[in-house]
């Protein structure tokens, strides 16, 4: 890739700053133009990025282009995932979808949702726990509403030893592989689901970026 500020979708080139040779200057406006464009063409004609959304996404976007300087103002921890929260239909999938395209030479996430993985426990048991503990990138979409695990007659909050795992995972690679998630939930609920020890690492792990309790649905 000659130039990282130019990114081509569907025939058309985007620009998301300028490059000096070294590195990106990017620039908020032009980024949200390609993360629009790229949406439609992700989602359909329906899809845009809304301006009421524009704060939330300025810290996402230079938490993904690893701005330190914007970061440090938000209290962005660099080595941190993100836990992105909101209402129901907010857009939070949608733009942790989006948000890999701007930085395609980073390393990628795959985007899993949660239920998927307790589905997985079902079927395969711990096997699943440590498949998702391992050196990949995730995000976790729809964190703590997925069902309670059940696998041979025993219960288990699959997520939430996930969650250990990756913090474990975290540790050891001294944030070098990321985990990232999605929810519906505050922290109270999340607690609740998980326990306390499982939130207490949360925090370590995780970057908390949170919409507006009343952010309309968008899908309806």
């Amino acid at each position: 890739m000659d130039n990282p500020s130019k990114i081509t979708e569907g025939g058309v080139v985007y620009s998301l700053g300028q490059f000096d040779g070294k590195e990106v200057i990017y620039e908020f406006d032009k980024v949200l133009i390609y993360l629009n464009a790229k949406g439609k063409l992700f989602f359909g004609k329906h899809f845009k990025i809304y301006q009421e959304d524009s704060q939330i996404l300025f810290q996402l976007c230079n938490y993904f282009i690893r701005d330190k300087e914007n970061c440090a103002k938000h209290n962005i921890d660099l080595d941190k995932g993100i836990l992105l929260s909101g209402p129901v239909g907010c857009g939070k999938t949608s733009l942790m979808k989006l948000l890999r395209y701007i930085v395609p030479l980073q390393r990628p996430y795959e985007i899993i949702p949660s239920r998927n993985v307790t589905f997985s426990f079902n079927h395969l048991g711990y096997k699943t726990i440590e498949e998702f503990g391992n050196g990949k990138f995730y995000c976790f979409d729809d964190l703590g509403v997925e069902p309670l695990g059940r696998h041979y007659g025993k219960d288990c909050n699959v997520m939430g030893e996930v969650l250990l795992s990756r913090y474990e995972l975290y540790n050891q690679t001294k944030g070098k592989i990321k985990t990232h998630a999605t929810t519906n939930l505050n922290a109270e609920e999340l607690e609740e689901r998980y326990g306390n020890r499982v939130r207490s690492r949360m925090r370590e792990l995780f970057n908390l970026i949170a919409f507006d309790s009343k952010t309309m649905d968008k899908r309806s």
